[in-house]
């Protein structure tokens, strides 16, 4: 008997699942509308899914989550731990407050409880002072009880992380297992803000990743399942529950990554740019060795600047709800609001009463779908120019992502695909692949396991290959951490930046090394 994984995604608009052979080959897929409460709208999916296939419960042994829990919790400020913010820094860095630009009422929601500590290191590694330990200690005793969540950063801590560590131990001595940890070093990159920030965010939704992955676990126990369980994280890759309620923060737009490498497995194409249409948005991303390019740049979520690893992408307010505004001097809008999962009530197509893009496509005939009858009466050379618009749209965010003006396969994917057209403006060829409307639950469910490090090392110390070595080693570790088999682990990525402003002829590493599941 073979075995099979199942692998479900929450997008804003819909919650997809997939269920998948030993061969990757597609059982059975379905599409359920994403409630608000989200976990209803996963149990659904699963539910119809699973019926459907008609397979041995005891087979499915493999299931995968990409969800949005923890980007709705922080951009909707909902859910969040009580956090004790902790920076060592002091007294260099008393200039500028923890949550500084970050927007109040988040600053609210997380800056009830936040200590400045003598500590930290300088660029080059030597301590700025002492760690004070007894300052520590007396922080821990006052938050008892108060906070179920804390998050600590250091100065420099991707050149030394020896203060956070022994920060993290006197916390953990003091209030014990139940309380969340979060380090700076295992999360963000170097820039002490945006590492701080990101390092709070990703305290803030532990409880909601706890509560999401129980709800996962007791949703397959109700079907009779007993599978090993993974989450989908922002690299395109998975990890195992207790990494994801670790790093809860490597959730956050795994969604569009699942959708890129799903879409790289059905076109089978290794490079290319993809077009992961939804309900609400349209997301553009490009694949690079089957993965997707990671960003450089600063990345806001929920209106707080953070600086960890996120995929390189340009979203557009343009999807199968997107609504369209007819003027009476015949010009229009488009979007950026939609009508989202209500697309099937609300939509004219469908006996509704507001015009959307995919209404625009169906009168034209570039899709099929509902009424076509009732779409008849609108003015066809209005929405010719209404649907050259759309496709301009989708051009435009394609040629921002291009490296070269040479032209290159486009792939789309997602539920909204078949509102675009077969031929792009810069692209080489334009494939929608079968099945492309459940690409992100393929993604998910066909994912390697990860594992990422970045750290600064001084080459007059360690040596340039050392350095490499023990930075691979590294990432290793966190690739088996986070549930991949050891003897299929392959490096995927390495970066080594010169740092020129720092002595001792320091380099910043980064590897990332992904596998099979274990």
């Amino acid at each position: 008997m073979g075995t099979y994984r199942i692998g479900i995604d929450v997008g804003g608009t819909h919650t997809d699942a997939v269920l998948l052979d030993e061969n990757n080959e597609i059982v059975s897929e379905t599409k359920a509308s994403t409630t608000p409460d989200v976990t209803t709208g996963i149990y659904n999916a699963m539910h119809k899914v699973i019926t459907e296939a008609n397979v041995d419960r005891e087979n499915i042994r493999y299931a995968m989550l990409g969800t949005t829990h923890c980007t709705n919790a922080i951009v909707e400020r909902k859910g969040l731990n009580n956090v004790a913010v902790v920076r060592i820094g002091a007294p260099a860095t008393l200039a500028v407050k923890p949550l500084t630009g970050v927007p109040e009422d988040l600053k609210e929601a997380l800056g009830k409880y936040v200590y400045l500590v003598r500590g930290g290191h300088e660029f080059d590694g030597r301590e700025i002072a002492a760690l004070d330990e007894a300052h520590l200690y007396e922080i821990a005793n006052e938050v008892k009880g108060k906070v179920d969540s804390i998050a600590i950063t250091s100065v420099f801590s991707p050149v030394s992380r020896v203060h956070e560590e022994r920060a993290r131990d006197i916390f953990a001595e003091v209030l014990g297992p139940d309380v969340a940890i979060s380090l700076s070093s295992e999360i963000g990159s170097v820039g002490l803000l945006e590492r701080e920030n990101a390092t709070i965010l990703n305290a803030s939704v532990v409880n909601v990743a706890k509560t999401a992955a129980d709800g996962f676990i007791q949703a397959l126990k109700n079907e009779g399942i007993n599978a090993n369980v993974f989450f989908g994280q922002n690299d395109g890759t998975l990890m195992s529950v207790d990494y994801a309620v670790k790093y809860p923060i490597f959730t956050v737009a795994c969604g569009p990554t699942n959708s890129l490498r799903g879409a790289s497995y059905l076109a089978d194409l290794t490079d290319a740019i993809v077009v992961d249409v939804g309900g609400t948005t349209s997301d553009v991303g490009i694949l690079v060795n089957s993965f997707p390019r990671e960003s450089s740049l600063e990345v806001e979520i929920g209106g707080a600047r953070t600086n960890f690893r996120m995929p390189d992408l340009v979203s557009i307010g343009l999807g199968g709800g997107t609504i369209i505004r007819m003027k009476d001097n015949g010009d229009f809008t488009i979007g950026p609001d939609s009508v989202g999962y209500r697309l099937p009530e609300k939509a004219l197509i469908f006996g509704g009463d507001t015009l959307t893009a995919t209404d625009v496509a169906v009168a034209l005939g570039k899709a099929e779908l509902g009424d076509p009858a009732k779409v008849a009466h609108l003015d066809r050379a209005l929405l010719e120019r209404v649907y050259a618009k759309m496709v301009e749209m989708v051009e435009e965010a394609i040629d921002k992502m291009k490296t070269s003006a040479d032209p290159i396969p486009v792939i789309l994917v997602g539920g909204g695909s078949i509102l675009l057209p077969t031929e792009l403006e810069g692209a080489s060829e334009v494939i929608r692949p079968e099945h492309s409307g459940v690409a992100n639950a393929i993604g998910s469910a066909i994912s390697q396991v990860s594992g990422q490090i970045e750290k600064i090392y001084l080459l007059d110390e360690v040596g340039r290959e050392n350095a490499l070595e023990a930075a691979k080693e590294e990432a290793k570790e966190e690739a088996v951490t986070a549930g991949a088999n050891k003897d299929s682990l392959v490096i995927v990525d390495i970066e080594d930046v010169p740092l020129a402003y720092l002595p001792g002829n320091a380099t910043r590493i980064r590897v990332k090394v992904a596998g099979e599941l274990r």
